[in-house]
């Protein structure tokens, strides 16, 4: 034990409570059949909540955790504080990097041992615990070899590294049994053209995913393989720019039917859209997967990653997750970290409580939106006409131009204007929320 968080106890449902609680999330209980844990399916971010120091854009780190440095000791000091509030906050899921979690080494091969060897840390506090993986993925972003990209990067070495460094981060996710594998480009894209051959780097982009999806068939892995679409920021532009361009990426490489979504709040922002549209696309698509759940500051330019607190927003995220069906492999990421001058370990605790409860009411929301039924109603009568047969022949390639120009003659027809009523329904779901 540590006493990183001493004089915090386990965190329980009290919605009375004045004290550190959960005054809404309640896993016990029985939302549309399910429990609320499986509804919501929390997992903590390793990176944001134990390896990030405080830094932004202009300033330096303001946190100081007695296990930041560089050492094997380090490192299995931040295991034992990360596994400690997971059983505070008793969630079932916690996420990492692999940066995250070892100490970076002389070479590859020093780090792949410190990795390895962090990954059986992580299998011996498993072994009979709560909180299991709900996905790794590789950090191909921060260290200074990834400048021009991993995938996409124009040399071969550092192309070799980046699969390398991914097949180490699949064999640890297979075996501490995690529920997904995550490949996001944080520098997957370019700075200026005069210096990008675009087709090249797109074309080894889309073998690089080919080989992560062999090798999840050779080794088994029955999770499923995620990529986290991401705009700007830092690059100028990003391969993965939105759910809509990674799925005709993913068509172009024959990878449409393996490889679903992890779609960020924050990073829907940043691709000019709300976050219920990139999860009403990867619905549309038939590609959602999962999220992380956090937002940005909206008077500020970069991905700030504040925790979820907004319920309104929230209740319509959790809207489209519901009509696509909910988790199976995915859950809700606390993809966010705490604000500069949030220092304590209490800190730490509330931000994940407060977010908590904001979701279970946004998901309460949203079931009580779909169990109403008029927004949904709604939208399907706007499109009935859809359902004649000779509407529906239209779009089986039953019809022509010719064919329609001469219906629209034959009738003489002056389609007339039907309110969308978009006041109507935005009060409508202000009753839910």
């Amino acid at each position: 034990m540590t006493d990183f968080f001493k004089g915090i106890t386990p965190l329980r449902y009290d919605p009375s409570s004045t004290d550190l609680a959960f005054r809404h999330y309640n896993p016990d209980e029985i939302v549309m059949g399910k429990r609320m844990e499986e509804h919501l399916r929390f997992a903590v971010a390793y990176w944001h909540s134990f390896a990030w120091p405080g830094g932004d854009p202009f300033g330096g780190e303001t946190f100081e955790r007695p296990w930041f440095g560089n050492t094997m000791d380090l490192a299995r000091m931040k295991a034992d504080v990360a596994f400690e509030m997971f059983d505070l906050l008793n969630v079932p899921f916690f996420c990492w990097h692999d940066a995250d979690i070892r100490p970076e080494g002389d070479s590859f091969a020093e780090s792949l041992r410190n990795f390895e060897e962090i990954i059986d840390y992580f299998g011996a506090k498993m072994d009979g615990a709560k909180t299991k993986l709900l996905w790794g993925t590789a950090n191909m972003f921060s260290h200074r070899r990834f400048m021009s990209g991993a995938a996409t990067n124009p040399d071969p070495d550092v192309f070799a590294w980046s699969a390398a460094t991914v097949k180490a981060c699949m064999d640890a996710t297979h075996k501490l049994d995690g529920q997904n594998y995550v490949l996001w480009g944080g520098r997957e894209g370019y700075e200026t053209l005069l210096n990008t051959d675009m087709k090249r780097e797109r074309q080894n982009a889309g073998r690089f995913l080919q080989m992560a999806v062999e090798y999840k068939h050779k080794i088994g892995f029955k999770g499923a393989i995620l990529i986290e679409p991401k705009p700007q920021e830092p690059s100028k532009h990003q391969y993965d720019f939105d759910v809509a361009t990674v799925y005709g990426f993913l068509k172009a490489y024959g990878l449409e039917n393996e490889i679903k979504m992890n779609i960020e709040q924050g990073h829907a922002i940043l691709a000019g859209h709300s976050f219920e549209h990139e999860l009403h696309m990867a619905r549309a698509l038939g590609i959602f997967g999962s999220v992380d759940m956090n937002r940005n500051d909206y008077q500020c330019g970069w991905d700030t990653d504040h925790f979820g607190m907004n319920v309104p927003e929230l209740a319509l995220a959790y809207y489209e997750i519901l009509m696509a069906g909910g988790f199976t492999t995915g859950g809700t990421n606390f993809d966010a970290k705490l604000r500069r001058q949030s220092l304590d370990p209490v800190d730490l605790i509330q931000a994940h409580v407060g977010s908590a409860d904001a979701l279970a009411r946004g998901l309460k929301g949203a079931v009580e939106m779909m169990e109403d039924g008029r927004l949904k109603g709604f939208v399907e009568d706007r499109y009935a006409g859809w359902k004649k047969p000779e509407n529906a022949e239209i779009l089986k390639g039953g019809s022509s131009l010719e064919a329609l120009a001469e219906r629209v003659h034959g009738e003489d027809s002056d389609p007339q204007p039907v309110s969308g009523r978009q006041e109507y329904l935005e009060s409508l779901v202000n009753l839910f929320v």
